[in-house]
């Protein structure tokens, strides 16, 4: 079989498409790359939707935490407490058995019992606390002046937060917001080790390096083409997040923008 052969029975097997069986001798470095590329489909899609969804809730956890209501800011405050405060292993194992004790009693809960919607879920809690976090500390940091311009002009409520607010404190939390998505892509791998099964096979990226290295016994060839993914995938979200903080910065002085750094953090 050559290497274009493998890549079209290979390349969508993660998401069911192409050939069912795996290889299972004479493993090539061709069948290696484009199967631990066909699972980096599942990462590339949790940690997508979860960032997307994750903002929206960040940033209304950010607003309700910076409320003066304890109605509104207490509930924000714990929310962020205990899904930064517990490990996103732990959290994975807790949401499983959850969901698996609700789908005894309500049907409905089914699908949460399957990696695909069970472990989006609880990537997207996970790092709507985290941006949340980000987000209210660049909401506190917004110069005051800032706001006493928009007061003097009039705006209050809905339309200062909409024009002086919220793009400030999008500008001010980008860089530390990137690292965050980039965090949320590399905690994608996690979901391997979780509860949550994968169907008939179907596994993310690192379902498939561990299947070769225990074939293999060797992995020092699937583990390193796997990270080569995840680099490659980190140094996409640098590029378009880059793109965002540019156009989030494009009025100010050159010397006053931003500059996205990654900090990679060690413990997540």
């Amino acid at each position: 079989m050559s290497c274009w052969d493998t890549v079209a029975d290979y390349a969508l097997r993660s998401v069911g498409i192409g050939e069912r069986l795996l290889p299972r001798a004479d493993f090539t470095i061709c069948q290696q790359v484009t199967l631990i590329g066909s699972g980096m489909i599942w990462n590339i899609y949790f940690g997508t939707l979860a960032l997307l969804s994750g903002f929206f809730l960040a940033t209304a956890l950010a607003m309700a935490k910076a409320a003066h209501s304890p109605l509104l800011r207490k509930p924000a405050e714990w929310f962020i407490f205990v899904f930064r405060g517990s490990p996103l292993f732990i959290q994975f194992f807790f949401a499983y058995f959850l969901f698996l004790g609700l789908k005894g009693v309500f049907p409905v809960f089914s699908p949460l019992t399957s990696a695909w919607a069970g472990a989006l879920v609880v990537l997207f809690l996970n790092t709507s606390a985290y941006s949340a976090e980000i987000f209210y500390g660049a909401m506190q940091s917004i110069p005051k002046g800032d706001i006493e311009a928009a007061d003097a002009y009039g705006m209050s409520g809905w339309p200062r937060f909409r024009r002086i607010i919220w793009p400030t404190m999008l500008r001010l939390a980008w860089p530390a917001y990137t690292n965050e998505a980039i965090f949320l892509f590399h905690a994608t791998a996690l979901v391997f080790f979780s509860g949550f099964p994968a169907t008939q096979q179907m596994g993310d990226a690192l379902y498939y390096a561990n299947y070769f290295a225990d074939k293999t016994f060797n992995p020092f060839i699937p583990y390193p083409i796997l990270a080569c993914y995840f680099i490659m995938l980190t140094l996409t979200v640098i590029g378009l997040f880059g793109i965002v903080n540019r156009q989030l910065n494009r009025h100010l002085p050159q010397d006053r923008r931003a500059k996205i750094r990654l900090r990679p953090m060690l413990v997540r």
